[in-house]
């Protein structure tokens, strides 16, 4: 831990904005953030709100790393990639050798309708750093019954767009979406699309410092728009939203119906984009014992394995299991595959 005189020295540049203040900047030190991801937009969010000075970061992600993350997920290294470990634990270690003054938790787990009431509760403000519409929506829904703020980001090719939502003072993602997530296969993907770096920075930027804002008491500074960029064609929009609050017909913000808190949607696999990998997950979180399967799955394949999950090489697939019974299974893009592979080797 710094001393006194040095922890008033970190944050004099941030301070010293006329708007912010010594004052807004002890309430960013008193705040809690929570991190929905951390692969491209996430990393960048967890990065510029530690140095930032918020109090408190939950960094929650369910993934671990790999060589093309790091074309654009800044707080890792090949050092990460090469020691297998999830990116909530390699960022949780980065950021506490970046600011030793503020409390960083990692939580490696998928979000689902299960945990997410309990791993948001305490929040001051959620910042979106997912890569799928099903987990922006339940965040939505979680975000509007508790009352918390929560700053939507998304990008894909050199595309990228933010929106920030204050219950009951802006829309939310449902108003914005009124027919709910595309359905699978309608939109761009990074197979289809790739992805760009830059446009990465450009909306993680935006949404910390809309996250800062409503931290540092001022709420009144926030966006009140849709913003949407594309680097590589040189435009950028503002998209008026504040008529979407006035229709009163949002399910969600003015109805009160939680759908996806309900788990009446959303669904036990997820496609991985630009993975040729699926992830299956349990609404019902099950115990493994990664050892006792590493014995197991031996007799198949090359299996290496850590506190935090065990991967296991079989013939063409990559089968990656987390203690709590999730597991990417890498190798296809196929749910009736990675089904048909988990049952055979990990067990219904």
């Amino acid at each position: 831990m710094s001393d006194p005189a040095s922890k008033i020295d970190r944050y004099i540049r941030q301070s010293g904005f006329a708007p912010l203040g010594e004052e807004g900047q002890r309430k960013i030190g008193d705040s809690t953030i929570v991190v929905c991801g951390c692969g491209a937009l996430g990393s960048v969010l967890a990065n510029t709100l530690a140095r930032a000075g918020v109090g408190k970061l939950r960094i929650i992600d369910r993934d671990y790393l790999e060589w093309n993350n790091l074309q654009r997920q800044v707080l890792y290294t090949e050092k990460d990639v090469a020691a297998g470990i999830p990116k909530a634990v390699a960022a949780k270690a980065h950021l506490e050798e970046i600011n030793s003054d503020i409390e960083i938790e990692a939580v490696v787990c998928h979000i689902s309708a299960d945990n997410i009431i309990e791993l948001v509760q305490d929040a001051d403000c959620i910042v979106d750093g997912t890569d799928n519409f099903e987990t922006r929506f339940l965040i939505n829904d979680a975000a509007i019954k508790l009352n918390i703020p929560w700053i939507y980001g998304g990008c894909i090719g050199s595309e990228g767009q933010t929106m920030t939502i204050i219950p009951e003072q802006t829309p939310c993602l449902h108003c914005l979406m009124q027919a709910g997530p595309p359905p699978p296969g309608t939109t761009p993907t990074c197979d289809s699309a790739g992805i760009l770096g830059s446009v990465i920075n450009v909306i993680a930027s935006i949404q910390a410092l809309e996250a800062l804002k409503i931290v540092s008491g001022n709420a009144n500074q926030i966006s009140p728009y849709l913003h949407v960029f594309d680097l590589w064609e040189n435009r950028a929009r503002q998209v008026k939203l504040d008529s979407l609050l006035d229709l009163k017909t949002c399910p969600t913000c003015h109805e009160r119906d939680f759908k996806w808190l309900a788990a009446e949607h959303g669904s036990s696999t997820a496609v991985l984009c630009g993975r040729n990998a699926v992830q299956i997950n349990f609404h019902n979180e099950q115990s493994v014992s990664l050892d006792q399967l590493a014995d197991k799955l031996k007799t198949f394949g090359t299996v290496t394995a850590n506190a935090y999950l065990l991967r296991a090489q079989i013939d063409d697939y990559q089968l990656t299991v987390f203690p709590d019974g999730r597991a990417i299974i890498h190798g296809t893009d196929d749910p009736n595959t990675a089904h048909s592979l988990y049952a055979k080797y990990i067990g219904n």
